[in-house]
């Protein structure tokens, strides 16, 4: 009986190591806003910048992400090696993907407050 409770002791904690994201790997909450911010840059410099002859759309894109970068805290690299491990673990990705998905159909369809003003 004892090496069966040990044998199951072993399973737990060696199913809950493999859960544990890589050292170099953004976490999901932080990868998520990364993640939105770049795509916003993105969705930017496709739009608008490229309406302006005078700068170059991938310059732009570059000097945006740049400043995500160090809004966030994370490096270039930090973020593109944490997008290639979620790249590979679809079910990781979606889950990101769908969470930026509903906060910005949250924020879209929000109902705009009107402040009045109290009569006396």
């Amino acid at each position: 009986m004892k090496i069966i409770c040990i044998f199951c002791v072993v399973i737990f904690f060696g199913s809950c190591s493999k859960n544990k994201l890589p050292d170099d790997v953004l976490p999901p909450q932080k990868m998520e806003a990364v993640f939105w911010d770049v795509i916003r840059a993105d969705i930017y410099t496709t739009n608008q910048i490229k309406k302006d002859s005078a700068k170059i759309p991938s310059r732009e894109n570059a000097i945006l992400q740049k400043k995500i970068f160090l809004l966030h805290g994370v490096t270039k690299e930090q973020f593109y090696n944490s997008f290639d491990y979620y790249a590979k673990h679809p079910a990781l990705m979606t889950t990101i993907l769908d969470s930026i998905v509903a906060k910005e159909n949250r924020n879209r369809y929000k109902p705009e407050i009107k402040v009045t003003k109290d009569y006396e």
